[in-house]
């Protein structure tokens, strides 16, 4: 099998010949924008040998809006974007030039994040907080739903050019806000849930592997079965924040094919995980032990989340090689 092939299969949860492997980081400075970010995304690809390429996002994870909707609530403000917004336009010529350099060697998946965290980064970049906008949409819920709305439409219309134009092979969903203290589960089913489906459900009229990412940022738990059922090929949560096993996950999500198996906690001071500080031979007999419990279908070997850039990439082929004996 060729690497899109293998990927491909292990999305299907069909036979593999080897268990593909991906870790992806945030790109910063230089490399975060521009022709920059495509050479870092194709060098960091081929230095280290991945199954396929996830990118990221950098310098598009807030929404364009205007200070008035974070300062003073005008949530009428926040309005869809034309296609030739450079919010748009910008990731899918990030993305498409991304796809030309891997010239069809592997498969291409996007970062798309869901319309909570899209709107929760143009508060924090204006100093508000996460907390700031979840208080927000429970105190004065459709005025901020409505907000939620004309994102969905945004990233819904984002997805589609990034898979009809950029020609990636799917999207890298991305979804927050599923703390038991931020929100109950009938407050996240009525408030948040109707606009993380439009993008997805949006998103699957173009692709058929699409992947979920829970996210588990800053250590904290979620609660996983609000996302249970979301309509994807692939799920990705913190194995290690939530402590739910790659074993115990593929159950839990009705059998789709499980990405992750590797904690990557990073918080700018603190790493922590085997990635990071385990030896040859202790990545090498972890990566197995992963395959071996597991089974090899149905399975694709990456991490919680992002990994910290300052990582040694050398660790990162000890897992591939790993992969690619059994």
């Amino acid at each position: 099998m060729n690497k899109r092939e293998r990927v491909l299969a292990a999305l299907a949860g069909e036979p593999v010949d080897h268990v593909p492997a991906g870790f992806w980081f945030h790109f910063s400075g230089a490399e975060a924008q521009g022709e920059e970010n495509v050479r870092a995304h194709l060098r960091y690809w081929r230095q280290t040998d991945l199954d396929f390429v996830k990118v990221m996002c950098d310098g598009f994870f807030a929404y364009p809006v205007p200070d008035e909707v974070v300062t003073e609530g005008r949530w009428d403000l926040v309005r869809p974007l034309d296609a030739n917004d450079p919010f748009i336009a910008g990731q899918v010529e990030r993305a498409k030039r991304i796809v030309e350099g891997v010239n069809g060697e592997c498969c291409v998946f996007y970062n798309v994040f869901c319309p909570l965290s899209s709107l929760r980064f143009a508060f924090e970049e204006r100093g508000r907080s996460y907390d700031d906008l979840t208080d927000a949409l429970k105190r004065d819920p459709l005025p901020v739903m409505r907000a939620l709305d004309a994102i969905a439409l945004t990233n819904a219309l984002l997805c589609e050019r990034l898979v009809e134009e950029a020609g990636v092979d799917g999207v890298y969903y991305c979804v927050q806000g599923g703390e038991a203290t931020r929100f109950t589960p009938e407050q996240y089913r009525k408030l948040v849930r109707p606009s993380d489906l439009y993008v997805l459900e949006h998103a699957n009229r173009y692709s058929d592997n699409n992947i979920l990412h829970m996210c588990g940022w800053a250590g904290a738990t979620n609660q996983l079965e609000l996302w249970r059922d979301y309509p994807v090929r692939a799920v990705n949560w913190a194995v290690f924040v939530e402590g739910l096993s790659l074993i115990e996950g593929r159950e839990f999500f009705g059998g789709k094919t499980v990405m992750g198996g590797f904690e990557t906690h990073w918080d700018g001071t603190t790493r922590r995980g085997i990635i990071y500080t385990g030896t040859h031979d202790e990545i090498r007999n972890y990566t197995r032990s992963l395959i071996l419990d597991h089974g090899k279908r149905g399975l694709i070997l990456g991490g919680d989340c992002t990994v910290d850039a300052a990582i040694d990439w050398n660790h990162i082929r000890w897992v591939l090689e790993a992969a690619r004996e059994l």
